[in-house]
């Protein structure tokens, strides 16, 4: 990781989730899983938790930074590199790096031989998935191309804000624009704690110790 970047272990530290979750972002990254941060706030720390987890991915493998070029693309290679697409955000706005509609639904269109990290701003997952299928119209199968969605909520004060993890997700498939999945991971707010509440079926298939391998390294300081 660059010298300055936050990490994983620095999001452990900091409170904005405990060690499983990281593990749980790490092994995701390093699966090649596509990746979905929500929060309602903007400076929730969508991006920092993005980039945090993709420093986690296989050595070598691209991240391709998407914006609207002149010529109207939108940086997706031609050549299917097995890499990340990465989308700043999911927003209806006039900056170059956040996309909506016929955009969102060209990238969603082009995920086999991709991994997707992205954000949007909802009220949580279901909410996001409504954001992506209805507001944006991408078909139910492209949706369920999303592996885990990670739901940011921020408390405190505006001069010491709070941000945790307060759900982390794993997609089965959508159906109607709603994800069937199960909750690995949970924040319970009345004893500002985290709560490990199922096991993944898909996150740690394809790695030897599964997601308990790593937690460890997380869990050190």
């Amino acid at each position: 990781m660059p010298p300055g970047e936050i990490g994983l272990a620095d999001l452990v530290r900091n409170g904005t989730m405990s060690p499983e979750i990281a593990a749980t972002l790490a092994v995701a990254a390093a699966e090649r899983r596509s990746l979905l941060v929500i929060a309602v706030p903007r400076g929730a720390g969508k991006t920092t938790l993005l980039r945090a987890a993709l420093a986690h991915r296989p050595a070598g493998m691209p991240v391709h930074a998407l914006q609207r070029y002149d010529d109207g693309s939108l940086g997706i290679p031609v050549r299917r590199d097995g890499g990340y697409l990465f989308l700043n955000e999911i927003a209806d706005t006039g900056f170059l790096d956040y996309f909506w509609g016929e955009e969102i639904r060209r990238v969603f269109s082009r995920l086999d031989g991709f991994s997707l990290a992205t954000a949007l701003h909802a009220p949580g997952v279901d909410a996001a998935f409504e954001v992506i299928g209805g507001w944006n119209q991408v078909p139910d199968e492209q949706a369920s191309r999303i592996d885990l969605a990670v739901y940011i909520e921020v408390g405190g004060t505006a001069r010491a804000p709070r941000r945790r993890v307060a759900e982390v997700r794993e997609i089965d498939g959508v159906r109607d624009r709603r994800p069937s999945g199960r909750t690995l991971h949970r924040w319970l707010t009345a004893d500002d704690r985290f709560e490990t509440v199922d096991a993944p079926v898909l996150i740690g298939s394809a790695t030897p110790g599964g997601i308990a391998s790593r937690i460890a390294e997380f869990a050190r300081g």
